[in-house]
């Protein structure tokens, strides 16, 4: 699509909006935005939506983006082309893949998941038991023991790669031949690994994923999750939301549903178009960069922001661990007064997030955070921490989100 290839960070800082005097160290929350996006769904509106008006459903294949947009992420976590499709929220791509892999497993009733999973995926699992009524359990454990907990008793090994609190990242490859030597389906959520680090479905012999799209691939707010279903599955997976959209023939308006054909099923309702708008044009970026690239430098401005805060301020404790290997693209560390701490950085233009009960997240997304960003962001950590400024008063007070 393109022919020259992007350079992570001296390229691609370029093209992202970020305000003057601000390090963004939150794009594993919401990506920072591409400066096409304006460009893109002005056009959406305004060429598309407004002069073609509905015919846009084919004119400007609206109708088509999920499955397009989806072949684009494919690239991304290693999926085969038609396996991945757009639309609606990972909570309700989650909801459908762990219902559709339950119902392939119907003689086991164990789903094991781990504590440091998303608590939403663990509601979701524990909504779809009760509403199911057969019997499931949602067994947790630690994190670390996930692989000696598994069993043949267990239908369905349901987990977050990436932990959103400390960074740890589970051992895809080693857990799926593990599950599937068992018998076991896996559905993994690539929240936070899509666009942080190389991920590989096809490859490992996952059977189910989802993800979101607003964090590090920068789609924005409320940006549409995907959902992949490995091809071997795709024409036998029974979906728990059988929406019009997932019909075989949706415009015939039958009053009985019939599914569509491989991944397509997978839809329910219209499709978000001005949402996907905005992703395809931070996919415009993805497409001209080498993960394994946006992985090295990722790798490298961590191990830096963790030895410049362990240096500057003792009193933060790591909890994201040290090993390549074993982590995705954030760094956490614990302290008491987190909260209180990271709304000071705030203030200075340091923009991390923390999560309860004490954990402060720094987020590195390669493309447009580099060295000098981590170096400059250590010395104010340490202004706030060092000098106690996160006790004033002003940085007590609870926000709605933090």
């Amino acid at each position: 699509m393109f022919e020259k290839q992007l350079r992570v960070y001296d390229d691609t800082r370029a093209l992202f909006h970020l305000p003057a005097g601000v390090i963004y160290l939150d794009g594993n929350s919401l990506g920072a935005l591409p400066l096409g996006v304006p460009q893109r769904v002005d056009r959406v509106i305004k060429a598309e939506w407004g002069d073609e008006l509905i015919r846009a459903w084919n004119t400007a294949d609206w109708y088509v983006q999920p499955r397009r947009v989806g072949d684009r992420i494919a690239r991304l976590i290693g999926a085969e082309r038609g396996s991945v499709v757009m639309g609606d929220t990972l909570s309700l791509k989650v909801y459908q893949a762990l219902a559709a892999a339950l119902d392939m497993r119907p003689g086991r009733k164990i789903v094991l998941s781990d504590t440091g999973n998303f608590p939403t995926d663990l509601y979701i699992a524990e909504g779809l038991i009760a509403t199911i009524g057969r019997g499931h359990q949602l067994r947790l454990t630690a994190p670390e023991l996930v692989e000696m907990s598994l069993s043949d008793e267990v239908a369905v090994l349901y987990l977050t790669e990436v932990d959103y609190r400390t960074g740890r990242r589970h051992d895809m490859a080693k857990l799926t031949a593990k599950a599937r030597s068992l018998g076991i389906l896996t559905v993994w959520d690539l929240a936070h690994s899509a666009g942080a680090l190389p991920v590989n479905l096809a490859g490992v012999g996952a059977d189910f994923a989802a993800g979101c799209s607003y964090k590090y691939l920068n789609g924005g707010p409320g940006a549409p999750a995907f959902v992949y279903v490995a091809p071997r599955h795709a024409d036998r997976t029974r979906v728990a939301l059988s929406g019009w959209m997932g019909h075989a023939k949706p415009f015939a308006f039958d009053l009985g549903y019939a599914p569509a054909a491989g991944v397509e099923r997978m839809r329910v309702g219209t499709p978000p178009v001005l949402a996907m708008a905005a992703l395809e044009a931070s996919l415009d970026i993805w497409d001209r960069v080498d993960i394994d690239e946006v992985r090295a430098r990722s790798l490298a401005l961590a191990d830096l922001l963790i030895a410049e805060v362990e240096r500057r301020c003792p009193s933060l404790k790591l909890v994201t661990p040290r090993a390549h290997g074993e982590r995705g693209s954030q760094v956490s560390f614990a302290f008491d007064g987190g909260y209180a701490a990271m709304q000071a950085l705030i203030a200075r233009g340091v923009i991390g997030d923390f999560r309860a009960p004490d954990i402060m997240r720094f987020g590195i997304a390669p493309l447009y955070v580099g060295e000098t960003d981590i170096l400059r962001a250590a010395e104010i950590i340490e202004e706030v921490v060092g000098g106690e400024v996160w006790r004033r008063p002003e940085y007590q007070v609870v926000n709605a989100v933090t």
